[in-house]
């Protein structure tokens, strides 16, 4: 049976084979050694062959065969070392899927040389006018360091970077989803302990491909993450960005999300022996990739998270990477994506298993997060993504929190605004202690500053503003804790209609605090609290009707040190943060919103030293032609000071002034 079929077909594809080299039906042969692309398939059926695999070095793999009419792309081959991926190709003209594309070849280490880069991931195939768009292919890991050579004298000193991931395939002309972008490769290691050098940079990764009339966006790859360092005068690469989520389909169809960030390579790391494999730097995390906007109907794509920073010992930390941004929701209908989280810093020190603790002179700063996408007609805007922590244990000063993003504006005619991003919070600078009592960290100069919230989004013609985001906490301990973050301010509400979003809280501020050694007969701490973040304003009523945002509260000031286990005091409390301001009114018709509370103050343990005076309370906001004025905040209470004296309580605040009512009409709030 099957040698009658091959009979038939070889009949009918012989004119086209004699004419034009190439069968009417059946699948493209597979690449080789030779002729390593794939060969196309039968003009009215059949799919591409597949791409040849190198196994050479620096050879690039080859491409997929294109299809006929009907049938899938081929793949594109495997690089050989060091060298790009093949390219996926085009799926049939009528149906068909894209190819995906090949993986870039591990990058070259060698004894005395540097490491060699690892190779691109080849692009993914697009569809035709209906079908799926292939993903692109992984970047090649890098290759390490090679090190020392003692017969040449040659060094290695640094790892080869990762290839970058390819980028997906439309899909079909018509209707299909887009292909994935490939991830980034990971940066090659700096080799063993004083027989390396500097770790290897993450691969970005790929972009998503794009859909055209009818069809999803693919997402965005992940960064690769940065290599590890090899010796004390190394440091850890840094993450690779994530790729950007593809466009939807003009018409209809949900944008791709973002790629994450790399995180980066860590400064040092501990091997299986409790040996501290030393470095500098800890490498930066990789931002995230932004999401994909809309077409005509659609939700925009949703930023993707940065990758955290990388530790050290010796020197500083890596920050966290942003957050990328949203993507913008349809242009007629659609939400519109959220921001993403930005990365966490990289730690100040290393906790071993064994021995003495090392550690950082600073750790990594917090990535900010990503601002929301804004809507299109109508929809909603897309939230701002946090702010990362800041990083923890550095010896000079630890981390600040980075600012949470912005919210995205609601639709033009229709939609709320999108929410403000929290603040990330600021890295505590914790004291450590090794088996003989000796301390680390002790020296910290403060613990990190917690970030700012986010703005919140605007509304368009009618719908509620976006709150605005809280702000971090401050971080402990150190000779000076933290202080909190302001809270973001709220977003105005619609041009004819809408609501004010509120402000953000303020963050509290650090505590002062203790820890010990093993015995407990030595200890190390913070002389103080620290203050709290002011709140953040409320936003604006509608322009013709709309209540004005309520203001944020003020962040509570930090205590001073109370430890109860040896009975320890020290320091005086952190002053509370103002309260935020309340929103005006809408312009014809609409109340002011109320003034936020301002923070308390801080406690006073020690007894020459005086509570944390409270926070100003913010003033209620004013109605304009009709409504009534938005009521002061609450007076903050002061800290309470030692209550074996001579130190004072802080001052309490009064009440915030109430907002004035409208021209026409309304009370004083």
């Amino acid at each position: 049976m099957q040698a009658f079929e091959d009979t038939v077909l070889g009949v009918i594809n012989a004119p086209t084979q004699t004419l034009l080299g190439r069968p009417l039906i059946g699948d493209g042969a597979a690449g080789t050694a030779a002729n390593p692309n794939g060969g196309a398939g039968g003009f009215l059926y059949g799919n591409g062959g597949n791409g040849f695999s190198q196994t050479t070095a620096g050879v690039a793999g080859g491409a997929g065969g294109a299809a006929g009419l009907i049938g899938n792309g081929g793949m594109g081959g495997a690089g050989g070392a060091g060298a790009a991926g093949g390219a996926g190709w085009t799926g049939g003209w009528l149906y068909g899927s894209g190819g995906s594309g090949g993986s870039g070849g591990i990058g070259t280490s060698a004894v005395g040389f540097n490491g060699g880069a690892g190779g691109a991931g080849g692009p993914g195939g697009a569809a035709g006018l209906f079908g799926v768009g292939g993903a692109g292919g992984a970047g090649g890991t890098g290759g390490a360091a090679g090190g020392y050579d003692n017969g040449s004298g040659l060094t290695g000193l640094s790892a080869g970077s990762g290839g970058a991931g390819g980028s997906g395939g439309a899909g079909g002309w018509m209707n299909g989803n887009a292909g994935a972008g490939g991830h980034g490769g990971d940066g090659g290691d700096g080799n063993a302990a004083n027989n390396g050098g500097v770790g290897g940079n993450g691969g970005a990764g790929g972009a998503g491909g794009a859909s055209r009339l009818f069809g999803d966006g693919g997402a965005g790859g992940a960064g690769g993450a940065g290599g590890l360092n090899g010796n004390y005068n190394g440091g850890g690469g840094n993450g690779g960005a994530g790729g950007n989520g593809g466009h939807s389909g003009w018409i209809l169809g949900n944008a791709g999300a973002g790629g994450q960030g790399g995180a980066g390579g860590a400064g040092a790391y501990e091997d299986e022996s409790n040996s501290v494999l030393d470095g500098y730097f800890g490498g930066n995390g990789g931002a995230g990739g932004s999401g994909g906007a809309a077409g005509l109907i659609g939700t925009g794509g949703a930023g993707a998270a940065g990758g955290a920073g990388g530790l050290s010992v010796y020197e500083g930390a890596g920050d966290g990477g942003a957050g990328g941004n949203g993507g913008a929701g349809g242009w007629i209908f659609g939400d519109a994506g959220a921001g993403g989280q930005g990365g966490v810093g990289g730690n100040g020190f290393l906790l071993r298993q064994a021995g003495s603790p090392y550690t950082g002179y600073w750790s990594g700063n917090g990535g900010a997060g990503g601002s929301g996408g804004a809507a299109g007609l109508f929809g909603a805007g897309g939230a701002g993504g946090a702010g990362g922590a800041g990083g923890l244990y550095g010896d000079d000063y630890s981390g600040n929190g980075g600012n949470g993003g912005n919210g995205g504006a609601g639709g033009m005619l229709f939609g709320d605004a999108g929410a403000g991003g929290q603040g990330g919070g600021g890295g505590d600078d914790f004291a450590v202690f090794d088996s003989s009592g000796n301390t680390y960290g002790y020296y910290g100069d403060s613990g990190g500053t917690g970030g700012m919230g986010g703005s919140g989004g605007a509304a368009g013609m009618f719908g509620a503003g976006g709150a605005g985001g809280s702000g971090g906490a401050g971080g402990a301990l150190g000779y000076g804790p933290g202080v909190g973050g302001a809270g973001g301010n709220g977003g105005r509400g619609g041009w004819l209609f809408g609501a004010a979003g509120a402000g953000g809280d303020g963050g509290a501020g650090g505590d002062g605090y203790v820890t010990y050694d093993g015995t407990f007969s030595q200890y190390a701490g913070a002389d103080f609290g620290a203050g709290g973040g002011a709140g953040g304003a409320g936003g604006a009523g509608g322009t013709l009707i709309g209540t004005g945002g309520t203001g944020g509260q003020g962040g509570a000031g930090g205590d001073g040190v109370n430890d109860t286990v040896t009975g320890f005091v020290n320091g005086f409390g952190g002053s509370g943060g103002a309260g935020g301001a309340g929103g005006v009114g809408g312009g014809w018709f609409g109340d002011g919103g109320a003034g936020g509370a301002g923070g308390a103050g801080g406690d006073s343990f020690q007894g020459y030293y005086s509570g944390g005076n409270g926070g100003s309370a913010g003033s209620g906001g004013a109605a304009q032609f009709i409504g009534n004025g938005g009521a002061g905040g609450s007076g903050a209470i002061g800290g309470a000071g030692s209550p074996t004296g001579p130190g004072n309580d802080g001052e309490q605040r009064l009440e915030g002034a109430a907002g004035t009512g409208g021209l026409l009409f309304g009370s004083v709030g």
